[in-house]
């Protein structure tokens, strides 16, 4: 197997209970001590700006494959990475079926009896599988959330026993949703890291490496009717990959970023893919490229699915700054595996994981 599969083992979790049960207790049952651990009085109580969802950037794959078009669409995504950290992605060249097929699964996968799913728990020492990750204390507080994680890129490094045989076209030999999605994925990773690169006036091999390990994250939010305001789906943080790709599964709202001081919800265009910059491309740029906060909040009636697909370097290699002429150097070189260990080995903060990259 691939020296890729390690990235699921740099760090551990503790293992803790399963929320999507959780939410189904009655009324009688869901008590203040069962939720105790999900209430959150830290929430960020920075205010929430509706207003400015619809300006989150959005970029056209087309135009920025049409030499014609390419520098006016080049100068809207360099913009987004600078100034947002988040983007979205029309025609994006990945088929609708594939991507139906993928939700389609997802959704029937999340709604298997627990003790099914549970066949697919995440291993100790293996972040792979159904569970959850960030959980480094017994008594620190819990997301509303539960996650089902696999690499899945390059193939060598997949571990097949944890890819769900329910529903069957998640894996079968004739219909795999899983696979099919994947691979789409990676050609439009590519794309994104090649003009990426162009941007950056950035050799393709110096950025072929950057992107070449994909991990699947398929995350369930369950609804929360006693409390919805007083727990999270996902605690701020930034990403601890080169970028993110993330697939909507449904249209129920909760993905918020930081801008300014202030939360803005994203509401993306139904046809579009969502790209963030993640903490390495944040390191590679030397800091030009945002690594931004971002969290997940809950529904007090409906689930909210989605499906994250981290693009990470390889687990042997380095990351460095690539600096301009006279340029001061704000990150150091840091090793994939020692960061991501890094990363996953503690609870969400915010950006604070980034620190250990930045020089003193």
């Amino acid at each position: 197997m691939a020296s890729e599969s390690r990235l699921s083992q740099v760090a551990t979790t503790i293992p803790v209970r399963n929320v999507q049960a959780l939410a189904a207790c009655s009324a009688d049952e869901l008590t203040a001590e069962a939720l105790d651990r999900y209430i959150r009085p830290d929430i960020d109580q920075d205010a929430v700006h509706e207003e400015y969802s619809d300006e989150l950037p959005v970029v056209d794959l087309g135009r920025l494959l049409n030499q014609e078009s390419w520098e006016e669409e080049a100068a809207k995504l360099k913009f987004a990475c600078e100034e947002w950290g988040f983007f979205q992605v029309l025609n994006h060249g990945v088929p609708e079926e594939v991507i139906g097929n993928v939700k389609r699964d997802m959704q029937a996968f999340f709604q298997l009896p627990l003790e099914v799913k549970n066949a697919y728990a995440q291993r100790p020492g293996n972040l792979q599988g159904y569970g959850q990750a960030y959980v480094a204390s017994e008594d620190q507080k819990l997301d509303w959330a539960d996650m089902f994680c696999i690499i899945t890129q390059p193939p060598e490094a997949r571990d097949i026993k944890l890819w769900p045989a329910q529903p069957l076209t998640f894996r079968s030999a004739y219909k795999k949703s899983l696979q099919d999605y994947s691979d789409e994925l990676k050609k439009f990773a590519h794309s994104i890291a090649t003009i990426i690169g162009k941007i950056l006036n950035i050799e393709p091999q110096l950025m072929g490496d950057n992107y070449a390990v994909q991990a699947l994250r398929m995350n369930y939010y369950p609804p929360c009717t006693s409390i919805p305001e007083k727990v999270l789906g996902f605690s701020p943080h930034s990403d601890g990959s080169f970028f993110t790709i993330l697939t909507e599964v449904n249209s129920v709202k909760g993905l918020q970023i930081r801008r300014h001081g202030a939360w803005i919800p994203v509401n993306p265009h139904p046809k579009s893919l969502l790209v963030n910059v993640g903490d390495f491309l944040e390191i590679m740029t030397n800091g030009k490229y945002k690594s931004i906060e971002h969290r997940v909040t809950i529904n007090s009636h409906m689930e909210r699915l989605s499906i994250s697909a981290f693009n990470n370097p390889k687990i042997d290699g380095v990351v460095s700054p690539v600096l301009g002429s006279n340029e001061k150097t704000l990150y150091k070189t840091v090793g994939v595996a020692d960061y991501l260990k890094h990363n996953l080995s503690n609870k969400l903060d915010g950006k604070r994981a980034l620190d250990y990259a930045k020089v003193s």
